[in-house]
């Protein structure tokens, strides 16, 4: 089973200025809270949205009142958590015939599970070219929540395996990797022919309600 770890979740909406942000987090550490992870993005050419993950040490109605006062600020709401809405992540990288294919294993099990509790996400994105892949692989790692990265291709070596060789040693990503020409398939957690049955088993790996090991199935094959 998962650690389920327990968040506040705060949207804010606030001229878009700067020092604005500096102020707000400064409040926050001062009530000695913990910022788990922040999403910021432009709303117009004049505000700017603030999403923040807080720890539950926080008395969030009282945060949402002090951060509330600030001039700058328009708007705070309480918000669900990421993780509560789109939970855990599975990302395919790769070309888009294969990825269409891992795709579809992997969201028609990500449905048998979600109805069942569970919250997990597929993204995909079809590129080809080392340099691209290369970077792609590794930006896998700047990403929240992500469980499982799924290397959809028919050739893939190079500089890609040192992408792969970060997030997994720093991330604790899993890689699944299809049956492919290229050395990626040495530096996989599992290697997969079928690219449906590759998306089936990448959602097995980060369900809470499935029993799979892809480290017990590895050490098998």
């Amino acid at each position: 089973m998962g650690v389920i770890i327990m968040v506040n979740a705060i949207n804010i909406r606030a001229i878009d200025k700067p020092g604005v942000l500096m102020k707000v987090t400064d409040y926050i550490a001062q009530q000695g809270v913990n910022i788990l992870y922040t999403h910021m993005h432009m709303e117009s050419n004049e505000y700017a949205n603030t999403y923040m993950e807080l720890d539950d040490s926080a008395d969030i109605d009282l945060l949402i009142c002090g951060i509330s006062d600030f001039p700058e600020v328009k708007e705070v709401i309480k918000s669900p958590s990421m993780d509560m809405i789109w939970g855990k992540r599975i990302i395919i990288i790769g070309g888009g015939a294969q990825i269409s294919q891992v795709a579809l294993g992997a969201i028609t099990e990500a449905d048998r599970h979600n109805i069942r509790g569970e919250r997990i996400s597929v993204d995909t994105l079809p590129i080809a070219g080392e340099e691209k892949l290369t970077q792609a692989v590794k930006a896998v790692g700047s990403l929240p929540r992500v469980g499982v990265l799924v290397l959809a291709g028919s050739l893939m070596g190079g500089s890609i395996v040192n992408s792969i060789k970060e997030i997994k040693e720093k991330y604790g990503i899993k890689v699944i990797s299809l049956n492919m020409v290229g050395s990626v398939r040495d530096y996989a957690d599992l290697v997969v022919t079928d690219p449906v049955q590759a998306g089936v088993m990448a959602v097995m790996t980060v369900a809470n309600t499935a029993k799979f090991d892809i480290d017990r199935v590895n050490e098998v094959l």
